[in-house]
């Protein structure tokens, strides 16, 4: 019989003593996991039939009062979070040392790398297809970081057009989603670095979201921006946002969304094994097991995949079932400690009988 894993609500009153007391209960092993979040990510991440669910199978999940030292909560065994900030950080590192068999999800030097588009997608060139003809990449992309830069007529004339702008920062807020579609490069000058320059390519208007939760992975279809055509990239000039496009978009196919859902019917999923490929190898050169990357396929070489966005801790209540499959990531969490303190426990004892008698 497998090892039963029960999850408990810490009572914040109760002194460190008593918590250590409740760590066995009738012969059970207990699993403390905290999760600290913005109060909008609470919301849409710690839903009623997530934590029905969690309940179900021996998991309560704690919420952690950020107001508060983290030291003064707990302890905890597992720690799930999405803030930023030296201070949380610091908090993080310092639990980690007082509680070394504690689970943090993520390290917060690995989520930074995600919140700068310039760092966000290097990890894709690390990624290895095992199986041709499907091919991974990323979009040709400049960095544009000041007035100078969109001088250097060298570096703009090698994009081809049109190309998306987005900011250099992408920490999930408004300004980091504000973002345009530029069909020349007169459309250029109506914008302000620092930026990202994104070549689009047309993709059928779908994109594909591989959610991954440790060594679990979904892909999902979503509809996209529209392709565009030859006799658009001359005819505007001014940048055009995304929600213009959306709405450009739902225009031209009729309030029904024909189109839309012609689109998505018609979409082919990329290969499993291309998308497993996919999940397993960011997961290991991000050093993540909570995150998503948008896909999407190259019309023109219909083999070609290309990764345009990475998001970590993602909205995985828009999954489907996602209440079990982060259930099934928390239990794993809880084998995977309980494996580490058994494998320590057995390094000490062999250690002692390996130590000579003085």
């Amino acid at each position: 019989m497998g090892r039963k894993f029960v999850f408990r609500v810490l009572d914040f009153g109760e002194s460190k003593q008593k918590k250590k007391k409740k760590k066995k209960v009738s012969g059970e092993m207990t699993i403390e996991v905290g999760y600290a979040l913005a109060d909008k990510k609470v919301k849409s991440f710690v839903q009623p039939s997530l934590i029905a669910y969690a309940r179900s199978k021996g998991v309560n999940l704690v919420w952690v009062d950020i107001c508060k030292p983290l030291e003064e909560q707990g302890p905890f065994d597992v720690i799930i979070h999405k803030l930023a900030g030296e201070e949380w950080s610091k908090q993080l590192a310092e639990y980690k040392v007082r509680h070394p068999g504690v689970i943090i999800v993520d390290p917060p030097e690995a989520i930074q790398k995600l919140h700068n588009r310039i760092s966000m997608l290097q990890a894709v060139a690390q990624v290895q297809i095992s199986e041709a003809p499907a091919t991974c990449g990323i979009p040709n992309q400049l960095i544009v970081e000041n007035a100078e830069a969109m001088s250097n007529k060298e570096a703009i004339d090698a994009l081809t057009f049109p190309v998306i702008a987005k900011p250099l920062v992408a920490d999930g807020s408004a300004t980091s989603h504000a973002m345009f579609l530029i069909f020349n490069v007169r459309g250029l000058a109506k914008l302000k670095p620092p930026m990202v320059l994104q070549e689009f390519v047309n993709h059928g208007g779908v994109i594909f979201k591989v959610y991954v939760a440790g060594e679990y992975f979904k892909c999902v279809q979503r509809k996209s921006l529209p392709d565009i055509h030859e006799d658009q990239m001359e005819s505007t000039e001014e940048p055009i946002s995304f929600s213009q496009i959306s709405n450009m978009a739902a225009a031209a196919s009729g309030e029904s969304g024909t189109l839309v859902d012609e689109n998505l019917a018609k979409a082919k999923f990329p290969p499993a094994s291309f998308i497993a490929d996919m999940a397993n190898g960011l997961r290991e050169a991000l050093g993540l097991r909570l995150f998503n990357f948008d896909v999407i396929r190259d019309t023109k070489v219909g083999n070609r995949y290309l990764v345009i966005d990475i998001n970590y801790f993602p909205g995985y209540a828009k999954m489907p079932e996602y209440e079990s499959v982060l259930t099934d990531f928390f239990l794993a969490l809880a084998r995977e400690k309980a494996g580490a303190t058994a494998s320590e426990s057995l390094a000490a004892i062999a250690n002692q009988l390996s130590t000579p008698i003085k």
